[in-house]
């Protein structure tokens, strides 16, 4: 499957990563030449272009054309929505995804038929359900619901602070994609260690969520 991601952020580059270790072929669109530049030098198996995503020539530079999955991620959301609706109604892409960094555009995005993901919005059901800040939650769910990627933020009670990857005892059916430590991404390899603090993205079968938040943050 062929996934455009338009926007080279931390959002951006989290989802390429994550996908990027799954059956997946994935581009990264970035209109800012330093981001993307950075982007390309981080990420391993994504094609990187540097380019406007609501230009539609720079957008079939990317491939939209034989893209299943096209997903906005920047952090405008006038550019998130014409960039989903160009590649719905001018390409034909299945499915478009477009985050949302206002919760009061949600609506429109929706009654448009685009599905979103906020992390605006995540972090007040979090809130809303007296989670707390050390869980996991889904940032995106993919092929019809089955994989989820997800993220968790650890802290110093996880049972996995310290340990290097190749000892972790994980779920099958789960990837660690990427680590987010301050304003810096990593990809973890056999002897990266976790530390308080990290946001770990992982792609996981929506069956072994569960197990994978134990493993990562501990037994409730």
């Amino acid at each position: 499957m062929y996934v455009l991601i338009v926007g080279g952020g931390k959002v951006g580059n989290s989802l390429a990563g994550a996908l990027s270790h799954g059956k997946f072929e994935v581009a990264l669109l970035e209109k800012n030449e330093t981001f993307a530049r950075r982007s390309a030098e981080e990420l391993d198996n994504v094609l990187v272009i540097a380019g406007d995503g609501c230009d539609p020539a720079r957008l079939e530079d990317a491939g939209i054309n034989r893209a299943q999955v096209v997903t906005a991620v920047t952090g405008d959301d006038e550019d998130n929505l014409i960039i989903c609706q160009l590649a719905r109604d001018t390409f034909g892409v299945p499915r478009v995804i477009a985050r949302v960094n206002n919760p009061r555009n949600e609506i429109t995005f929706q009654k448009l038929g685009i599905d979103t993901v906020s992390s605006t919005t995540i972090i007040t059901k979090l809130i809303e359900e007296e989670t707390t800040v050390s869980d996991m939650f889904s940032l995106l769910a993919l092929k019809r619901g089955k994989l989820s990627i997800v993220e968790a933020s650890l802290d110093t009670k996880s049972p996995v602070i310290e340990k290097p990857i190749k000892d972790l005892k994980l779920p099958a059916d789960s990837i660690l994609a990427s680590i987010v430590r301050g304003n810096q991404i990593i990809f973890p390899k056999g002897d990266t260690r976790l530390q308080p603090g990290d946001s770990v993205i992982a792609l996981v079968t929506i069956e072994q969520e569960k197990a994978l938040r134990e493993t990562l943050l501990g037994k409730e």
